[in-house]
């Protein structure tokens, strides 16, 4: 006989397993141990192809004024890391208001931390920038990792993980999946058009930067699980 209790609906968030982004953030962040190590010992087929590709970019950006300019402008305003903080804060203040409360904190915690993370490990590893005779753009403090290319990855992660939670359309979905990719590969690619990080810089902040977004969302999906049990 069939029931006549419809079972309870089921939030777009919990209809993944927190398993999923838990083994997804260990393999991302193995991958960011490897290349930690590598830099830190100066492994010599990588720092070979940082300088190759470093040279490379760095000529033809001594050749093109014009392009330079747009690179700056994206670098410096469009995908700065200040207004990656910027989109953090309003989405903030719209879980706030919509009393997801906890999920407001959890957001901003998690980009805070991210930031903490990359600075220290900056600060820990002093690796040197770049450095040109005619540099067209210049950056303080360490190299390793780019702080553009990791914020960039934690926020468009973290926003892409709340689209997918609270139910946006398919097509929404997609086009700010188009948005969030250029916008993650387009700051490191500007960072390393600039001349201002060696490849691998940008590669770290991707890794550890998806590995920070996995590991916050496996936690908060664990802990809401535990909370409806």
């Amino acid at each position: 006989m069939r029931s006549s209790r419809s079972a309870p609906p089921v939030h777009p968030a919990h209809s993944s397993s927190p398993n999923n982004a838990l083994r997804s953030g260990l393999a991302l962040a193995g991958l960011s141990a490897v290349l930690l190590v590598l830099v830190a010992l100066s492994w010599s087929p990588l720092i070979s192809f940082d300088r190759w590709t470093a040279n490379g970019l760095h000529r033809w950006a001594v050749d093109e004024p014009g392009l330079v300019h747009v690179n700056r402008v994206f670098s410096d305003w469009v995908w700065d890391p200040w207004t990656m903080r910027a989109l953090i804060a309003v989405v903030f203040c719209w879980l706030w208001w919509k009393r997801e409360r906890l999920l407001a904190v959890w957001i901003a915690v998690t980009a805070a931390t991210g930031t903490f993370f990359q600075q220290g490990l900056k600060a820990a590893l002093d690796r040197d920038r770049p450095t040109w005779p005619d540099p067209v753009d210049s950056a303080n403090y360490a190299s390793f990792p780019s702080g553009h290319a990791m914020t960039a990855t934690v926020t468009c992660g973290l926003l892409l993980w709340l689209l997918r939670t609270h139910g946006a359309g398919a097509t929404v979905y997609r086009w700010s999946l188009v948005v969030a990719a250029v916008s993650v590969v387009g700051v490191g690619l500007t960072r390393l058009f600039l001349g201002v990080h060696w490849p691998s810089d940008v590669l770290a902040g991707w890794l550890m930067g998806l590995c920070w977004v996995a590991f916050s969302i496996a936690l908060y999906e664990r802990y809401e699980r535990s909370q409806r049990q």
